[in-house]
């Protein structure tokens, strides 16, 4: 797992905003299109693509793209 693949699947789960606005540092929460909808889409991914259950208040707690890499990187390794 690697950040720019993780960036681009994060960015993925977003419909109207271009992949290419998405960035390690981004305040995803931020994102008009942020809902409980795009939070469990990415719940979803992480799930599917890395078989790491990312909880709801694993998401309330970050606030940019990186923190949940981090988590799903410390999930991976635990």
């Amino acid at each position: 797992m690697n950040i720019e693949t993780f960036i681009q699947e994060f960015a993925e789960q977003f419909d109207e905003i271009p992949a290419d606005r998405f960035a390690a540092d981004t305040l995803f929460k931020e994102n008009e299109e942020w809902s409980s909808m795009t939070a469990l889409s990415v719940i979803a991914m992480v799930d599917q693509n890395y078989s790491v259950r990312l909880t709801g208040d694993d998401v309330r707690k970050s606030s940019t793209v990186e923190d949940i890499y981090n988590i799903v990187a410390t999930k991976l390794n635990a």
